[in-house]
Formats: C-alpha cells, sequence, structure tokens
C-alpha cells in the first residue's frame, strides 16, 4: 500500500464527508477510495471513520489520526519542494484559492500565463467565497481581499482594490441617476448578503458618509450582482476588477465619481516562510509583478472614468 496516497484519500474523505465527493477530486473510482481507507485502518489497527447511508463522521481515533496524517503530508509536501529546487526548475503543484469573482475575473488569466512559463508546474485553483482554512485544506497560496488579513499567516499586499458605484443605462433611463450619496436611498440598491449589506460607506475628500440602503435582490457573490447590474436591476458596489471593463464599454454607468467606497488590500497570504517552495516564490514574484504598482491593470484611468453619470 501507498501509505502516503493512503493519507490522502483519508484525509480529503474526512473532509469532505464523502468517499464519493473525495474520488472525484482526486480522479480515483470510489472502490479505490474504499480501498485506501480500509488497508489504512488495517495497518493502523483502528476502525477511522464511521459509515452510514447518509453520512461519514470520524472516530475518535480517526480525528487524532487525521491530524498526524495533515503533519506527514505537509512534511512530505515539504521534502518534494526541498528537493525541486535544487535544479531551479519550478515544478509540482500549487493549490491556491480565491473569491469565485476575482478568480474568474483576474486569477484564471494570469495563472494561465505563469503556466505557459513554466510547463512542469500543475495549479489547482479553488475557486469560493468563504475564507478557507490554508493548512486544514492543504492550501499553499490564498488570494484575500481585505483591510485584515489573518495574522496568523504570512502576507504579502499585492495591490489595491477600489470598487465602483455602477447601473445600467436602461436602469437609470427609468430612475434616474443619483446626484448625492443620499440620493441612493430612494434607489433599487443591490448589496451582499454576507457584508455591507444594508449600509454603504463612501468618502470624498476625508469626508465619509454611510448610507442605509435597500433593494429586491441581494447575493453572497459579486459577479451575480454584477449580472444583475447589466441587466438593469439596480444599483451596484462593485470591485473594480469587475465593473471597470463594462464601464468602458458603456455597459455600465459609474455614479458618483467624487464619492469612494472603501478602498481594500488584496493579499496574497500563505501559512509560512519556512521551507518555502520555489514555485510559491515564483508565483509570488510573478503576481507582485503582474498587479503591483500604482494602479493595477484594470485600473486604468480612462476604465475608472469610464462613462459617468
Amino acid at each position: 500500500m501507498d501509505r502516503l496516497t493512503a493519507m490522502q484519500v483519508f484525509a480529503e474523505v474526512a473532509q469532505l464527508g464523502s468517499f464519493t465527493a473525495a474520488g472525484d477530486k482526486l480522479d480515483m473510482s470510489r472502490p479505490m477510495v474504499t480501498r485506501y481507507v480500509e488497508e489504512l485502518e488495517q495497518w493502523l489497527g483502528v476502525r477511522l471513520l464511521q459509515r452510514s447511508t447518509r453520512k461519514v463522521t470520524l472516530t475518535d481515533a480517526g480525528l487524532a489520526c487525521l491530524a498526524r496524517c495533515r503533519q506527514m503530508l505537509e512534511l512530505a509536501d515539504e521534502v518534494r519542494a526541498d528537493a525541486g529546487q535544487r535544479d531551479g526548475q519550478v515544478r509540482g503543484l500549487l493549490r491556491v484559492a480565491a473569491s469565485t469573482s476575482f478568480g474568474l475575473a483576474v486569477l484564471g488569466g494570469a495563472v494561465a500565463e505563469f503556466g505557459e512559463r513554466h510547463p512542469q508546474l500543475r495549479v489547482d485553483l479553488q475557486l469560493g467565497d468563504r475564507a478557507v482554512n490554508l493548512i486544514g485544506e492543504r492550501i499553499d497560496l490564498a488570494i484575500r481581499i481585505t483591510n485584515e488579513p489573518d495574522p496568523g499567516l504570512v502576507g504579502r499586499r499585492l495591490c489595491d482594490c477600489r470598487s465602483l458605484l455602477v447601473a445600467a443605462p436602461s436602469y437609470l433611463a427609468r430612475h434616474g441617476a443619483p446626484l448625492s450619496p443620499e440620493d441612493l436611498e430612494r434607489h433599487r440598491c443591490l448589496s451582499y448578503s454576507n457584508f455591507g449589506r444594508s449600509e454603504w460607506k463612501l468618502n470624498r475628500g476625508g469626508e465619509e458618509r454611510k448610507v442605509r440602503v435597500a433593494g429586491n435582490i441581494s447575493g453572497n457573490e459579486a459577479s451575480a450582482l454584477l449580472s444583475a447590474a447589466v441587466a438593469g436591476a439596480g444599483i451596484a458596489m462593485q470591485p473594480s476588477y469587475l465593473a471597470a471593463h463594462h464601464v468602458s464599454r458603456g455597459e455600465l454607468v459609474a455614479l458618483l465619481p467624487e464619492w469612494q467606497p472603501i478602498v481594500l488590500g488584496i493579499h496574497a497570504l500563505y501559512p509560512s516562510r519556512r521551507l518555502l517552495p520555489l514555485a510559491l516564490r515564483s508565483l509570488l514574484d510573478f503576481l507582485v509583478d503582474r498587479l503591483g504598482g500604482p494602479l493595477p491593470p484594470w485600473d486604468i484611468p480612462s476604465a475608472l472614468a469610464g462613462r459617468t453619470a
């Protein structure tokens, strides 16, 4: 039995709570997943998982074993990374997590360009809008948009994330354009269900306004709200990496340009500086070079100004 593979399979089953889901993630059949787990249990002499028709849960022994397995897998990754650095070749596997909207709009293209330069490297993109546990889920790099990055992680600020207030010309033709922050209270506003749902903060030269907003559509993902805004459903506060392109094409109109939403930081976070793999170091340097500077590439002045109202 390949015990490292068995540990990886067991860790994925424990993480996902499903033999089938673990098999799909590892590109392995369900019988093979079951076999690896059963052989690991036989080797250890304990039952690791309780199976039922509805769910898979860890036994007490399985919970203790899971922590050790993750330590072993992390150590194996470090050994491979250390060996891979000796010939100067960027190779191996990097697991990178990011929000869905940033992954689709920015990171996918950046990773594709980086992969062309380093054909021996594989990148597994994990997109979603929850804050992943880098150590528990074996994530090498997480891209997070925040002004309060996790102090327990090592990080580099890549660039600023500005936001725009936008609406479609069709919406403005029906409802008019807001002329002041307070006017937003009379409009349909598309808000995020997990933060800033009913209050938007705007700043003009140090003067801050807090505006109560409401509408009939909210969501937990920026791309969905962007689509609703383009369709004329209301006014949205959107990150410029999503909205600037639509503004420059006239599909959206930038509103109240003198009033700026809070600027956030786009951070690259990773668990530790210890034995930082060459592949991860190279990707970090690439992202800093590609996205850094006074303005990130999507914030070109013409796109930020775009068509305003």
